[in-house]
Order: C-alpha cells, then sequence, then structure tokens
C-alpha cells in the first residue's frame, strides 16, 4: 500500500483587508486553528484613506491545502482579494533586517568585510560594536545571519517578507 504524501511548497500570499481592528488576529487564527504554520507577516496600509491594508503572507503548504487556506481566507468579510503571488507567477520578494555585532580586532574587521560582500550598511558603531542593515531575499539574509554568527552576532530584527508581482497587473 502507498502513502501518498504531498510535497509543501512556500507561498506568498497578497491580502487586502479593511483596515478594522481584529482583522489580523482573525486571519493568525484561522492558520493556527487549522494547524497552518506562518513562517512570515507584514502588514501596512496601503489606501490614501488608510481603510485597506495589504497583509503580506509566506505559508508552506500542498496545492491542496494551500487551495484550502486561500478559500476560507476569502470568505472572511473583511477580506476584499487574495492572491497567490506564487501561483501568480514572478514577483520580487525582500526582506529587510538589522542585525548587532560585538567584537574587536579580528572580528570586527571580519564583520565589516563580510557586511561589505553582502552590501549591508553599517547604521550604528560604536568602538566595540555595529548594527547593521541588509536587504534581500530571505536566503541572503539568512546566509548574513549564519555568517555574523561566528564573529559575534547579539541580536537580530527582521521585518518580514514583502512581495509585489512583476509587470502591469496588480495583485
Amino acid at each position: 500500500m502507498k502513502i501518498h504524501q504531498e510535497i509543501q511548497e512556500r507561498h506568498t500570499l497578497a491580502v487586502l483587508v479593511d483596515n478594522e481592528p481584529g482583522i489580523l488576529a482573525r486571519i493568525a487564527g484561522l492558520f493556527s486553528g487549522r494547524g497552518y504554520n506562518i513562517e512570515s507577516l507584514t502588514v501596512t496600509d496601503v489606501s490614501e484613506d488608510e481603510s485597506v491594508s495589504r497583509i503580506t503572507i509566506v505559508t508552506s503548504a500542498s496545492a491542496h491545502v494551500m487551495e484550502q487556506i486561500i478559500a476560507q481566507l476569502d470568505r472572511l468579510v473583511p477580506v476584499h482579494k487574495v492572491t497567490d503571488l506564487t501561483a501568480l507567477g514572478p514577483h520580487v520578494e525582500r526582506e529587510l533586517a538589522l542585525l548587532k555585532v560585538v567584537g574587536t580586532g579580528d572580528h570586527r574587521i571580519e564583520a565589516l568585510r563580510l557586511a561589505d560582500v553582502y552590501r549591508a550598511r553599517v547604521v550604528d558603531a560604536t568602538t566595540s560594536s555595529f548594527v547593521f542593515e541588509v536587504t534581500g531575499g530571505s536566503e541572503k539574509i539568512d546566509k548574513f545571519v549564519e555568517l555574523m554568527r561566528e564573529v559575534g552576532l547579539i541580536e537580530v530584527a527582521r521585518t518580514g517578507v514583502v512581495a509585489i508581482s512583476r509587470g502591469k497587473e496588480a495583485a
């Protein structure tokens, strides 16, 4: 007997919602109540009068489960539109991270060298620490964080993924 296991794929969703109290909690509850994990979540208002927000959610699921997630999100009353940017096709994803690195001597020199390679900017510096700002895809950020751990990383803050479709169509 073969057990059929669906392949989990990473998906980036753009969800347009009314900007009202509790909507984020309702969406997070929809995910957690059904055992779906949210890997990244960002929210911002996108209308001139601040009445509509865009929620960008990164999650991993099988094609079948992704259909269910989208259908359940579409059923929430304040949700205007749900777009699976991954299924839509080419899109741009970026993330920003701030990293605090402590060190002196060779560790300090290596931190600066790595920051240069990853095009990270120094946004704060003392004689014993740096705060670096780095932007790019999640994989780039993950690798930069991993390398900085070896030279004195003590703190990380990340924005989460923001994404937008390519071309003239809006999500």
